[in-house]
C-alpha cells in the first residue's frame, strides 16, 4: 500500500525556517516524483514545489524561489522541504504528493499524504 507521511511543521517567527520531511513506503521511490503542496485558509490548493527520483528535475512556485530548497534522499525514501526566511503568507496545512515519473507541480498527483501544519507569526 502506498503511504506518505509527512513531518516537521510547527511554529515559527517570520523569518525562520522549518524542515519539512516526507517519508514513503509501498512503491518502488526511484520511480515516483514528490511533490510538496499547501492549503491556507481559504486558499485552493498550491504547489510548492516537486522533486523526480526518475531524472533529478525539480519545480518550485514563484512564490518560494529563493527561500525554499527541496532534496531527497534514496537511501531513506525520503524528501525534504527546507524552508528558510519564512513570512507570515507561507502559513498552510503542507502535504506531500506522490506520482510516476515527472515532478511538475502544475500536473495531477495521485497519491497523498497527511499534511502537516506550518504556522508563520508576524
Amino acid at each position: 500500500e502506498v503511504q506518505l507521511q509527512a513531518s516537521g511543521g510547527g511554529l515559527v517567527q517570520a523569518g525562520g525556517s522549518l524542515r519539512l520531511s516526507c517519508t514513503a513506503s509501498g512503491f518502488t521511490f526511484g520511480y515516483y516524483a514528490i511533490g510538496w503542496f499547501r492549503q491556507a485558509p481559504g486558499k485552493g490548493r498550491e504547489g510548492v514545489s516537486c522533486i523526480s527520483n526518475t531524472d533529478g528535475s525539480i519545480d518550485y512556485a514563484d512564490s518560494v524561489k529563493g527561500r525554499f530548497t527541496i532534496s531527497s534522499d534514496n537511501a531513506k525514501n525520503t524528501v525534504y522541504l527546507q524552508m528558510n526566511s519564512l513570512k507570515p503568507e507561507d502559513t498552510a496545512v503542507y502535504y506531500c504528493a506522490a506520482r510516476r515519473l515527472a515532478c511538475p507541480i502544475r500536473i495531477q498527483y495521485d497519491y497523498w499524504g497527511q499534511g502537516t501544519q506550518v504556522t508563520v507569526s508576524s
